[in-house]
């Protein structure tokens, strides 16, 4: 019905939305540009993240019956949060902040596209940015960055965050409608320079708990430091977060492949 046009107005409402939102809401945050993905919401990836993750990970269809795509999104952080967090220890205050803001903001831009969206007659179904994970075994029942690589936005890097072409530093948000959307091409390559050529591992380095290995992820031991900074930023708000392994690496602000590919 819209022609291809419906992924311009939904990107532009995006983009727009994060541009204003400092200012209109006054925050520590800076944000850059965001970058926007789409999926068919009958992809077969998504019954897979069942077996890939868990088997009460949900599918579009269980969100919303009638979803026929998913709108996945990358909010970059600018670079002084991301800078700022690059020493050893506790998480910076700057990070934790932004992850606060971040989140608040993935909850209002969300009801926002419901509402605009629904002025063309349309559904939305709004989902949380975080926290919607078992605590026990640390799952997530829908993971923004599986549902993002499934959209387009990237590929997985060693430290199991997606890097897009604006790198991996910044956070997701998804929602799912029954707008029927194109979907967005998936990379053909990968973008983390160790799974590329094997040339890179900074990531693990960065990781003091030693939760993060090439080919293991101790999510307790993640979170254990996770859990240690939300108690010392408990004012700021629920601030679970380290963000050591994805901050001022060659994959923080950029797909550091695409020099080499091309």
């Amino acid at each position: 019905m819209w022609g291809g046009k419906m992924e311009q107005i939904i990107r532009d409402l995006i983009v727009n939305f994060v541009k204003n939102y400092p200012l209109e809401n006054n925050t520590k945050t800076a944000w850059k540009k965001p970058i926007v993905g789409y999926s068919d919401a009958e992809n077969p990836e998504f019954i897979k993240l069942k077996e890939i993750i868990s088997k009460e990970h949900l599918t579009p269809q269980e969100i919303l019956p009638t979803s026929k795509s998913v709108v996945c999104y990358f909010l970059p952080f600018a670079e002084n949060i991301v800078k700022s967090n690059d020493f050893s220890g506790i998480a910076s205050k700057e990070w934790a902040k932004a992850y606060v803001e971040t989140n608040n903001m993935i909850k209002n831009l969300n009801s926002y596209l419901s509402v605009e969206l629904g002025k063309f007659g349309h559904v939305c179904a709004k989902i949380p940015p975080t926290h919607n994970f078992d605590t026990e075994k640390l799952i997530s029942n829908w993971s923004h960055r599986h549902v993002a690589y499934i959209s387009g936005l990237g590929t997985f890097g060693i430290n199991n965050m997606l890097i897009t072409e604006k790198g991996c530093s910044g956070r997701i948000g998804s929602i799912v409608t029954d707008i029927k959307l194109i979907p967005t091409e998936k990379p053909c390559y990968e973008y983390c320079l160790y799974k590329y050529n094997y040339s890179c591992g900074v990531c693990i380095e960065k990781c003091e708990k030693g939760a993060l290995k090439i080919n293991k992820f101790n999510r307790k031991e993640c979170y254990k430091a996770c859990l240690l900074n939300a108690k010392i930023y408990e004012k700021i708000g629920i601030s679970d977060v380290c963000g050591k392994c994805l901050s001022n690496i060659p994959c923080s602000f950029e797909n550091p492949s695409k020099k080499l590919k091309n």
